[in-house]
This record gives structure tokens, sequence and C-alpha cells, in this order.
């Protein structure tokens, strides 16, 4: 799918989408040092454009770029601003938003420390992440053979650009291997995550999900254990292995680009009948409500854009 849109948000300035470049020489491109950020825009009940979770995203964008010793030069608000502002002037309100840290040109080497930090905001219409068959009738994965970045090599709450090529070769083996998506594990083996996804695994009306000590703490991932334990759904945070899911009654990922998306088979073993469960489904719908503000008591978490013309 080709990206398109009218504006891109850089360093303060709406620009052409095709005006957006960057040097050849910016050090991001080269050795990976950027932190980014991945959420969606939904269309509210009075028409409006609803980003689900600004806040949190844009508190783990600031985090990560502190983490990786990158000072920002605009502000939590400046930056919450500069996702409304890509929508509207993209006039959009269902649309996927991808802020964007990186350093641009100036010095070259692993030492670098002086070249200036920009910051982007991206918007673009981008439908189910792993296909709409994937959404309605769930997805293959294959266990993949590399392992989920080590804790102490990578930093497990950040988000940052380079830790995904481990992610993309994951993604790449299972592809090529006729999967839809790979399921990543952790060093000593257990289940960590999909290459883009949180995991959950759904057995005799218990929800299993990997604790946060070799994952990224997605942001879904937690509306899903607020939508679980509201529902009455007992979850476990705990450690399991591959056979977890061979054993399933269902399974799901979850993620903002992901959504929802049922798992029906793992390592070609049908994970229950095949065909996504009665407690995925209900997240599904659940969560789709939710983001689109048709659930009271979660509308909290939806920041609003401008009225639509006319209202």
């Amino acid at each position: 799918m080709t990206i398109e849109a009218k504006y891109v948000w850089l360093d303060g300035e709406l620009i052409p989408f095709a005006d957006a470049k960057i040097h050849l020489l910016s050090h991001t491109l080269h050795y990976g040092v950027g932190a980014f950020e991945g959420l969606r825009s939904y269309t509210q009940p009075d028409g409006r454009a609803g980003i689900w979770h600004l806040d949190l995203h844009v508190r783990r964008l600031i985090e990560s770029s502190n983490m990786m010793r990158m000072k920002l030069r605009w502000s939590q608000e400046q930056i919450r601003q500069a996702c409304l502002d890509i929508l509207k002037a993209n006039e959009s309100t269902e649309a996927y938003l991808r802020p964007l840290v990186f350093f641009g040109m100036g010095a070259m080497g692993l030492g670098a420390r002086s070249n200036p930090v920009h910051l982007a905001v991206c918007s673009w219409k981008w439908g189910a992440y792993l296909g709409d068959d994937g959404i309605q009738n769930g997805v293959r994965l294959q266990t993949s053979s590399f392992t989920r970045n080590h804790p102490n090599s990578a930093l497990q709450r950040a988000k940052i650009v380079g830790h995904y090529v481990n992610s993309v070769m994951a993604r790449y083996e299972a592809n090529d291997n006729g999967f839809d998506e790979a399921l990543m594990l952790d060093q000593n083996g257990y289940v960590a995550e999909g290459t883009g996804e949180n995991i959950f695994v759904i057995r005799d009306g218990v929800a299993l999900t990997p604790p946060l000590a070799n994952i990224l703490p997605g942001i879904t991932r937690a509306t899903m254990l607020e939508l679980l334990k509201h529902e009455g759904i007992e979850v476990r945070e705990q450690f399991f292995g591959r056979d977890a899911l061979y054993t399933a009654d269902e399974a799901f990922m979850c993620g903002s680009a992901a959504e929802v998306t049922p798992i029906r088979e793992l390592d070609r073993r049908t994970i229950g009948d095949g065909t996504p469960g009665p407690i995925t489904r209900a997240m599904q719908q659940l969560y789709a409500d939710s983001v689109r503000g048709r659930v009271d008591w979660m509308r909290h978490h939806i920041t609003l854009g401008d009225p639509p013309v006319g209202h």
C-alpha cells in the first residue's frame, strides 16, 4: 500500500507531503537511534476525530527519547497539539498517526551526540494491519527462530527505531514461510509478543498475557486489561511457553496498528476450533466501540479534534 497524505508536521511546521525529506547523512538513518509512536484516530459520534490514548502515547514518546538521551525542544502539550493539527490539515477523522523523533545531519559515528533532534508527525489512512481477513477470521502464526531482544541489550519500555530490526527479521521469516505473523519468544523460551503486537491466550475462561518483564508495555494491552476486568474475565500476567497457545481455547494479538486480531493457528496447530472465540469477539467489539466513543465509561481515553465543518 502506498502511503499518501496532504501534509506532514515537521519541527513545528506543516509542509507538503512531497517535501518531507531528510538528508542521506541523517544519523538515525545510519544507526537507528530514534523514537517513534503509532496511534490511531477514529470518527466519533459527532463526526469529530478522536485520538485514542493520545496523552499516553505522547508520554511514552518523550520517555523513549529521554532514555536515548535525545533532548526534545517540544513540550508534551506541543506534541499533543501537533497530532491534532496534522489530522486537521489532512482532513482526516479515521487515520493512523506516526510521531517520529530522529537525529539529523551533523557528526557521524557511534559517539556523535551533537546532531540536531527533529520531530515529525505523519498521518495517513491505514486499514487492518494484518488484513481484513485476519481481523475477521484470524491469522496464522509461526514461532520465530529470532529471539526477542534481551532486556539487558535493549530498553524494553522504549519504542526505539533500531529495536525493530529484530521484529522485521522475524516478520520476514514468517511471511516467507507462508504465515501472516511471527510469535517471538524471550531468551528463556517464554512467549514474549508478536513483531508489533502483544499476546493474550484464553483457556477455561481465564486470560493469560506475558508480564512486562520481557515485552513492550503496550498501550492497547493496557486497554485490554481494563476491558477484560470490566467484563469479569480473570487475567493472569505470567510467563508461559508456546504450548499454551497450542492448547488454548482462543487467542488474540493487540496493538494500536493491529487493534484486536484473532489468532487461529500457531505452527500449523489449530487454536480452539480454528475460528475467533467468544471472548476474542467480545474484546474486538468492545474495543471498536470504545475507540469510537460509543462506550460512556471509556470516553475519557479519547482526545477530540475540532468539530467538523458545519457544526
